[in-house]
Protein backbone atom coordinates (compact mmCIF):
# COMPACT_ATOMS: atom_id res chain seq x y z
CA UNK A 1 0.00 0.00 0.00
CA UNK A 2 2.78 2.45 0.90
CA UNK A 3 4.68 1.60 -2.28
CA UNK A 4 1.58 2.35 -4.41
CA UNK A 5 1.02 5.69 -2.62
CA UNK A 6 4.65 6.75 -3.09
CA UNK A 7 4.51 5.72 -6.75
CA UNK A 8 1.34 7.76 -7.34
CA UNK A 9 2.85 10.78 -5.59
CA UNK A 10 5.99 10.56 -7.73
CA UNK A 11 3.93 10.18 -10.90
CA UNK A 12 1.76 13.17 -9.96
CA UNK A 13 4.86 15.27 -9.24
CA UNK A 14 6.40 14.38 -12.61
CA UNK A 15 3.18 15.26 -14.46
CA UNK A 16 3.02 18.63 -12.66
CA UNK A 17 6.67 19.35 -13.48
CA UNK A 18 6.18 18.49 -17.15
CA UNK A 19 3.13 20.77 -17.30
CA UNK A 20 5.10 23.64 -15.80
CA UNK A 21 7.96 23.13 -18.27
CA UNK A 22 5.59 23.22 -21.26
CA UNK A 23 3.60 26.27 -20.07
CA UNK A 24 3.65 29.02 -22.67
CA UNK A 25 5.75 32.00 -21.61
CA UNK A 26 3.76 35.21 -21.20
CA UNK A 27 4.15 38.96 -20.75
CA UNK A 28 2.06 41.06 -18.39
CA UNK A 29 1.02 44.59 -19.29
CA UNK A 30 -0.59 46.93 -16.76
CA UNK A 31 -3.46 48.90 -18.32
CA UNK A 32 -4.60 52.25 -16.92
CA UNK A 33 -7.59 53.99 -18.50
CA UNK A 34 -8.55 57.66 -18.23
CA UNK A 35 -11.47 59.72 -19.51
CA UNK A 36 -10.17 61.75 -22.45
CA UNK A 37 -12.24 64.82 -21.56
CA UNK A 38 -11.84 64.99 -17.77
CA UNK A 39 -8.62 63.06 -17.15
CA UNK A 40 -10.30 61.05 -14.40
CA UNK A 41 -9.63 57.31 -14.05
CA UNK A 42 -12.13 55.02 -15.77
CA UNK A 43 -12.85 51.40 -14.89
CA UNK A 44 -14.02 49.44 -17.95
CA UNK A 45 -16.53 46.64 -17.40
CA UNK A 46 -15.25 44.47 -20.24
CA UNK A 47 -12.19 43.94 -22.41
CA UNK A 48 -11.70 42.63 -25.94
CA UNK A 49 -8.07 41.80 -26.72
CA UNK A 50 -6.59 40.75 -30.06
CA UNK A 51 -2.95 40.07 -30.86
CA UNK A 52 -0.97 40.14 -34.10
CA UNK A 53 -4.01 40.88 -36.31
CA UNK A 54 -5.66 37.56 -35.46
CA UNK A 55 -9.46 37.49 -35.28
CA UNK A 56 -9.74 35.58 -31.98
CA UNK A 57 -10.85 37.74 -29.03
CA UNK A 58 -9.34 37.09 -25.61
CA UNK A 59 -11.30 38.77 -22.81
CA UNK A 60 -10.01 36.09 -20.43
CA UNK A 61 -6.45 37.48 -20.67
CA UNK A 62 -7.41 40.51 -18.55
CA UNK A 63 -7.70 40.58 -14.77
CA UNK A 64 -9.26 43.70 -13.23
CA UNK A 65 -7.52 44.94 -10.07
CA UNK A 66 -9.28 46.62 -7.16
CA UNK A 67 -7.50 49.93 -7.83
CA UNK A 68 -9.09 50.18 -11.30
CA UNK A 69 -6.01 49.07 -13.24
CA UNK A 70 -5.99 45.83 -15.19
CA UNK A 71 -3.37 43.17 -15.83
CA UNK A 72 -3.23 41.89 -19.38
CA UNK A 73 -1.35 38.62 -19.81
CA UNK A 74 -0.41 37.92 -23.44
CA UNK A 75 1.83 35.35 -25.12
CA UNK A 76 5.51 36.31 -24.95
CA UNK A 77 5.83 36.19 -28.74
CA UNK A 78 3.00 38.71 -29.35
CA UNK A 79 4.21 41.71 -31.36
CA UNK A 80 1.07 43.87 -31.60
CA UNK A 81 -2.17 44.08 -29.67
CA UNK A 82 -5.51 45.85 -30.01
CA UNK A 83 -7.93 46.64 -27.18
CA UNK A 84 -11.59 47.54 -27.06
CA UNK A 85 -13.05 48.46 -23.68
CA UNK A 86 -16.72 48.19 -22.73
CA UNK A 87 -18.67 50.30 -20.24
CA UNK A 88 -21.92 50.16 -18.27
CA UNK A 89 -21.84 46.33 -18.19
CA UNK A 90 -23.00 46.39 -21.80
CA UNK A 91 -21.69 45.88 -25.31
CA UNK A 92 -21.10 49.64 -25.64
CA UNK A 93 -17.43 50.25 -26.37
CA UNK A 94 -15.37 53.26 -25.45
CA UNK A 95 -13.98 55.32 -28.31
CA UNK A 96 -10.16 55.49 -28.32
CA UNK A 97 -8.92 59.07 -28.07
CA UNK A 98 -5.42 58.28 -29.29
CA UNK A 99 -5.77 59.52 -32.85
CA UNK A 100 -6.33 63.00 -34.27
CA UNK A 101 -9.78 61.71 -35.15
CA UNK A 102 -11.31 59.47 -32.54
CA UNK A 103 -10.76 55.85 -33.51
CA UNK A 104 -13.59 53.32 -33.74
CA UNK A 105 -11.65 50.51 -35.41
CA UNK A 106 -8.68 48.57 -34.13
CA UNK A 107 -5.73 50.62 -32.96
CA UNK A 108 -2.64 48.42 -32.78
CA UNK A 109 -0.05 48.94 -30.04
CA UNK A 110 3.50 47.57 -30.29
CA UNK A 111 4.13 45.17 -27.42
CA UNK A 112 7.97 45.52 -27.45
CA UNK A 113 7.62 49.31 -27.06
CA UNK A 114 5.17 48.93 -24.16
CA UNK A 115 7.43 46.42 -22.43
CA UNK A 116 10.63 48.44 -22.85
CA UNK A 117 9.47 52.05 -22.30
CA UNK A 118 5.79 52.01 -21.43
CA UNK A 119 3.25 53.85 -23.57
CA UNK A 120 0.93 56.79 -23.01
CA UNK A 121 -1.46 57.27 -25.91
CA UNK A 122 -2.16 60.76 -27.23
CA UNK A 123 -5.42 62.31 -26.08
CA UNK A 124 -7.38 63.63 -29.05
CA UNK A 125 -10.65 63.94 -27.08
CA UNK A 126 -9.80 66.71 -24.64
CA UNK A 127 -8.92 70.35 -25.10
CA UNK A 128 -5.22 71.21 -25.30
CA UNK A 129 -5.22 72.92 -21.88
CA UNK A 130 -6.94 69.98 -20.20
CA UNK A 131 -4.54 67.54 -21.88
CA UNK A 132 -1.56 69.36 -20.39
CA UNK A 133 -3.23 69.40 -16.96
CA UNK A 134 -3.75 65.61 -16.95
CA UNK A 135 -0.43 64.66 -18.54
CA UNK A 136 1.01 61.42 -17.18
CA UNK A 137 3.90 59.02 -17.78
CA UNK A 138 4.07 55.25 -18.07
CA UNK A 139 6.61 52.88 -16.57
CA UNK A 140 7.96 49.98 -18.65
CA UNK A 141 5.18 47.41 -19.04
CA UNK A 142 2.38 49.98 -18.65
CA UNK A 143 -0.16 51.11 -21.25
CA UNK A 144 -2.11 54.28 -20.46
CA UNK A 145 -5.19 54.88 -22.60
CA UNK A 146 -7.53 57.85 -22.99
CA UNK A 147 -11.11 57.01 -23.98
CA UNK A 148 -14.58 58.52 -24.10
CA UNK A 149 -18.10 57.14 -24.20
CA UNK A 150 -19.94 57.17 -27.51
CA UNK A 151 -22.07 60.25 -28.13
CA UNK A 152 -25.74 60.08 -29.14
CA UNK A 153 -25.01 60.22 -32.88
CA UNK A 154 -22.48 57.37 -32.63
CA UNK A 155 -24.90 55.22 -30.64
CA UNK A 156 -27.64 55.61 -33.23
CA UNK A 157 -25.27 54.61 -36.06
CA UNK A 158 -24.23 51.53 -34.12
Amino acid sequence: MARRTIGLLLLGGMVALCGALHAEPTKTIIIKVFDGKTGRPVVPTGYQVRVDHLTMLHPDWVKQNEDGTAELTIPANAHEMALHLAYNDSMDLYVNCDKDKNAFGDVWYLVPEIMSKGMVTANGCGKAKANEKYKTTAAPGELILFVREMNMMERTKD
